[in-house]
């Protein structure tokens, strides 16, 4: 893979994949995509009724979404449970260069999100005393999971023209059965075709602004009756 770091508008890196054309975040601003849609749109909607989170994330990439999330269940007191599943890693020569850490915290950020990637794949490793991770080196479709599990899905595979095979209805039944009852899904795309898959597959689905550089974004929740959403 031919990989290139760029900077975004809000300062942070991403990277884009010359064979795909197809950058890994918004141009707009990395850790402002990710915060909007992964963090305020999907973790802090399921922290209020879990003291313990599973997250899934299909698509781990920069590991930009793990950290957050790492950094945030330490600041809340969550216990977070990540798996993160990526076919492709990125090599150290890449990661070790990515400007999250000093962005976001301290010098010991940057140990932490080098260790988020540093680990052993297919091992589940106690990152600190809020969060574990495992990471799993295989295609989504590959990969067996436990039914009724997690609590939160961070869906950040490449977009659907480039990864179509990825943003179908069985996909969407996998992991609508791999979700708790209220369980979250969200992603930062809004395609009308993918928010007909996913209610194909059960899902209550709402379109809610999305980030900046995007009117909209989906969320969707495993059996809505019960369950009141946060309004952003």
């Amino acid at each position: 893979m031919n990989i290139q770091i760029f900077n975004t508008e809000d300062g942070s890196h991403s990277l884009f994949r010359n064979d795909l054309n197809e950058g890994y975040h918004s141009r707009y601003g990395a850790i402002t995509e990710s915060m909007h849609v992964f963090i305020e749109a999907g973790f802090k909607q399921v922290s209020n009724k879990c003291k313990e989170i599973n997250v899934l994330e299909i698509g781990f990439g920069t590991g930009l979404n793990a950290f957050l999330t790492c950094l945030i269940s330490s600041e809340t007191g969550k216990k977070v449970n990540y798996f993160g599943i990526e076919p492709f890693p990125i090599q150290s020569e890449i990661y070790s260069k990515l400007n999250y850490p000093e962005l976001l915290g301290n010098a010991e950020s940057r140990r932490l999100f080098l260790l988020l990637h540093s680990t052993e794949w297919g091992k589940c490793v106690k990152i600190n005393e809020h969060f574990k991770l495992k990471k799993i080196k295989k295609r989504f479709e590959g990969v067996d999971l436990k039914q009724a599990f997690f609590n939160l899905i961070y869906f950040d595979a490449f977009a659907a023209d480039i990864q179509p095979e990825l943003w179908r209805k069985n996909i969407f039944n996998k992991i609508y059965n791999t979700l708790r009852d209220q369980g979250i899904f969200v992603t930062y795309s809004a395609k009308g075709s993918v928010k007909r898959n996913l209610q194909d597959a059960g899902f209550y689905v709402e379109k809610i602004p999305g980030p900046k550089g995007k009117r909209e974004m989906i969320r969707a929740v495993k059996k809505l009756q019960g369950f009141k959403l946060r309004t952003q």
